[in-house]
């Protein structure tokens, strides 16, 4: 589509709303921009912009922002079924994501991933592989720096390398990347979601577009990832990591505390489990498939096995903040999901007091029961979601609330002993309490580095 002259609404200001405006504005569209919050808690971002260069419906959805449009570009949080957006649909209006717009004004080789966890980590991890090979990368989407970023005149990017939620595939058309990646899929957002089939439904959909050149990355040890429902509709090349089923005829996999590859006639090794900087079952399988993206790019297996000797991760990604007395406290700010939780709790060893509750969106709390009653001392609930994180917890473990994080650590290190962990790990959205999650986390580290 040649947007030049064409009216164009963008629903949602914030990062990837302003970052599509502004790639509007340079392809010479009419651009108008909505948002439910008012202008005076938008400011941030309409600064951004000229006077008159984008007309502004602050303050709700009117029907106004929706007349007469050619197409809508949605922001990641806005969901695709609201009644404005299906009333446009019914009359044939183009409804793109922030990532759809962006993918079609970028001709660079494209990196995609997706998953219920470890995603950041992962697009990061593949990112500084790329860079370690010595190629121009961006890393974004839908953490860091919205893809529209990428699209700006003069970048000259070599690889491309983007994070994609659910919400973004929703709702794009021609996204096709040339090495898509899905590392797990466990329920999440059942808030938004009629069912899991349907989140699932919504995760594949970074495959859709991809042809026999292209190739699909999936998770060998994920139910869901090799669901042959999902699975047969692929056209692309079939890649599999695992840490739990050597050998694979195509793929990447530990062998004997090993991490090894087969790649149709390339084989070999990349380096020893214990070499990788970042610790954790989770953070092995964000490895594994990292590995398994680079190798399909071209990067050499000791550039490889440098960059996961090196990388250090990512800010609220099971964080060491600091010991105290004996006790390390970990901020995991983004296990914002059960399956998140789960992952990190399997990689301690040591006794753990659990910090976790928010919003609850629409998870089944009682699937961390198992590994709560193995690896939890102690839960110190915080948030919208105590009584549901209470009931579904009671009998596993000793279980405490608190009104804030502030009395949620103070409790935690009051019942913490020497060589106890502290992790706040919260299996909830942060918006009860915090702006998001990196405000949570945020505010968790320096609480933390005042406890004296």
């Amino acid at each position: 589509m040649d947007l030049g002259g064409r009216r164009v609404t963008v629903v949602g200001l914030a990062r990837s709303g302003a970052a599509a405006a502004e790639l509007l504005i340079r392809e010479h569209a009419i651009v108008s921009v909505t948002d439910r919050k008012p202008e005076a808690e938008l400011f941030e971002w309409t600064a951004r912009f000229a006077p008159g260069a984008v007309r502004w419906w602050l303050g709700g959805r009117p029907d106004d922002a929706f007349r007469d449009v050619e197409l809508i570009v949605l922001s990641p949080g806005v969901p695709a079924a609201i009644a404005p957006l299906a009333e446009a649909r019914s009359r044939g209006i183009p409804i793109w994501s922030e990532i759809e717009l962006a993918a079609r004004h970028l001709d660079v080789p494209m990196v995609a991933i997706t998953g219920s966890n470890g995603k950041s980590t992962t697009a990061a991890l593949v990112g500084a592989m790329f860079r370690q090979a010595g190629r121009q990368t961006f890393v974004g989407g839908n953490f860091g720096v919205p893809l529209s970023e990428a699209t700006r005149p003069g970048s000259a990017w070599g690889e491309v390398v983007v994070e994609v939620s659910s919400f973004q595939l929703e709702t794009v058309d021609t996204f096709r990347p040339r090495v898509a990646a899905l590392l797990n899929v466990t329920p999440d957002h059942m808030d938004r979601y009629p069912n899991p089939a349907a989140y699932a439904a919504a995760k594949f959909r970074i495959f859709e577009r991809q042809g026999i050149e292209d190739a699909a990355v999936l998770n060998a040890d994920d139910p869901v990832c090799q669901d042959p429902a999902f699975v047969s509709a692929l056209r692309a090349r079939r890649i599999e990591f695992s840490r739990l089923k050597p050998p694979l005829s195509d793929g990447v996999w530990v062998d004997g505390g090993t991490i090894v590859y087969r790649l149709g006639e390339r084989r070999g090794e990349i380096c020893a489990v214990e070499r990788i900087r970042i610790g954790g079952i989770h953070n092995l399988e964000n490895a594994l498939a990292a590995s398994a993206v680079a190798l399909l790019r071209g990067v050499e297996p000791p550039v490889i096995a440098r960059t996961l000797a090196e990388f250090q991760g990512l800010e609220h990604r099971l964080e060491f903040v600091r010991e105290l007395r004996g006790v390390a406290y970990i901020n995991d700010s983004k296990g914002t999901n059960v399956g998140a939780v789960q992952k990190s709790l399997e990689g301690f060893s040591r006794p753990v007091i659990l910090i976790a509750g928010g919003v609850d969106k629409g998870a089944d709390f009682a699937a961390l029961r198992p590994v709560v009653r193995r690896r939890v001392k102690k839960a110190v609930l915080i948030g919208q979601a105590r009584p549901q994180l209470h009931r579904a917890l009671e009998g596993v473990t000793t279980i405490a609330e608190a009104n804030g994080l502030e009395e949620a650590v103070r409790v935690a290190a009051e019942s913490a002993m020497p060589g106890d962990v502290v992790l706040l790990s919260p299996a909830c959205a942060s918006f009860d309490l915090f702006k998001n999650f990196e405000d949570r986390g945020g505010q968790f580290k320096a609480i933390v580095k005042g406890l004296s």
